[in-house]
């Protein structure tokens, strides 16, 4: 803490969750701030709490929280652009890992021209591994003097506009016989829990094989993402299996689904059931959604709604319910006497969510 500026966003990665948490409020007691979220853990275990905190931090405009304790969930997926001090505190056995922890300090931000690695367990001796940018290269032979080659004169106006390259895309077959049809990813890594780098179309079977013991079939998916409570489960197992939010937003980059609902991507790689996107959903469910309730609850989950279309599933969690009303009627107090009472507000909450996820008019 005496080593490095407290004003600069930070990530600690430790070796287990309880460690993060001890780290973490170590920082809080030696820190010069007075905010008790300066220093917060983002961990599998910190759910919908510590997934806001990230979101915060990957703000460049805000400076609380300013450093992150993690164990695993950080290492990948976070575009926090102006991270300045990367800190070691767990082995690092898989150079993959080890390149993607490096890469979150080495996103360009104004005025970053370089970011720090803190070391405790010698993980810098991977820099000396060829694995980590190859052998050094041998430097090129001169040319003979008096032959080198003289450019052609350039005019401007005889290149050719480039072609926009065409986003590529590969088909898989997965164990069903059914193929799945993914964008073909040149910037991502995909790696196996050892360590083993694994390709786009590995990491959809991998994840293909992993989720019959989650769910037997489309109707038991459903059942359990049209109520908050085992949509969250289902999730923290998913993360349990190493599939956390990034890597299933990873998942829905792969198969152009981003303004799809999360279950439409589990849909689709489990049954090959074709995604669609949030906004039709809604379209399709709102005046069934909306038909129980009385004219004011209408009012109000036709704002959740809208949140839901603008930033996913996410916002269906009842954690968010109070921020929901906050952003709605701006006092919980205010949407109570609105609304008929916390018990009435939490029913409907609730209670909707089943027919957003009923089956579409063409499926069975």
């Amino acid at each position: 803490m005496e080593a490095i500026d407290q004003r600069q966003k930070t990530l600690v990665f430790c070796a287990t969750q309880q460690h993060a948490l001890i780290v973490r409020d170590a920082i809080n007691q030696l820190k010069t701030s007075r905010d008790p979220n300066y220093c917060v853990r983002v961990t599998a275990n910190d759910g919908a709490i510590g997934d806001q905190f990230l979101r915060t931090f990957q703000d460049n405009e805000k400076t609380i929280p300013t450093i992150l304790t993690t164990s695993q969930k950080l290492s990948t997926g976070v575009d926090a652009r102006n991270v300045r001090n990367i800190v070691l505190m767990r082995p690092i056995n898989s150079m993959i890992e080890f390149k993607q922890i490096i890469g979150r300090g080495t996103r360009l931000f104004d005025g970053k021209d370089y970011f720090t690695i803190y070391d405790f367990v010698r993980a810098y001796e991977h820099f000396n591994d060829p694995e980590w940018d190859g052998e050094p290269a041998e430097p090129p032979a001169p040319a003979p003097r008096g032959m080198a080659d003289t450019p052609e004169p350039y005019d401007a106006g005889t290149d050719p506009e480039p072609e926009p390259q065409p986003r590529q895309r590969i088909k898989i077959k997965l164990a069903d016989g059914k193929e799945r049809t993914i964008q073909h990813m040149m910037a991502t890594s995909f790696w196996s829990p050892d360590g083993r780098p694994m390709s786009a179309a590995e990491f959809v079977a991998r994840l293909f094989g992993e989720l019959p013991s989650l769910f037997k079939d489309e109707d038991e998916l459903r059942a359990l993402w049209s109520v908050p409570d085992t949509r969250r489960a289902l999730l923290e197992s998913l993360e349990e299996k190493g599939y956390g939010r990034e890597q299933l937003r990873e998942i829905e980059r792969m198969i152009d689904a981003e303004k799809s609902d999360l279950y439409d991507v589990l849909a689709y790689i489990a049954f090959a059931l074709s995604p669609i996107t949030r906004q039709q959903r809604v379209d399709t469910h709102k005046s069934e959604i909306l038909a129980p309730y009385d004219p004011k609850l209408q009012t109000f989950l036709d704002f959740v709604l809208s949140q839901y279309i603008k930033e996913g599933v996410g916002e269906l969690d009842q954690s968010k319910l109070p921020h929901l009303l906050e952003l709605r009627y701006r006092a919980i107090s205010d949407a109570t006497a609105e609304l008929g009472g916390p018990a009435t507000i939490r029913a409907a909450f609730i209670g909707f969510q089943r027919h957003l996820y009923t089956p579409q008019p063409h499926q069975p």
